[in-house]
């Protein structure tokens, strides 16, 4: 599956993650949301941001980003200001 196709994740994002070396959806649940967020944040994208997190976490959860539970949430919010 394309990772364009995935909820939250468009052509600009899955445009970022093919530059960072994930090429597909399956790659992307593979890696997991930390690891593709620090891929491509070092590789590609030095701004990503706090939404962009919680988009991988959406997508790889299959969820629209407003629907990721609170608490991780607050996990994904401390794992991005421990990575700034």
């Amino acid at each position: 599956m394309q990772i364009s196709n995935m909820p939250n994740l468009g052509k600009v994002n899955e445009e970022k993650l093919n530059l960072a070396g994930i090429r597909t959806a399956e790659e992307l649940v593979t890696i997991g949301t930390e690891s593709a967020y620090l891929k491509t944040k070092h590789l590609v994208d030095k701004g990503a941001c706090l939404h962009f997190l919680y988009a991988l976490e959406g997508a790889i959860c299959n969820i629209p980003k407003k629907e990721i539970p609170v608490q991780r949430k607050a996990e994904l919010k401390s794992f991005y200001q421990e990575n700034q």
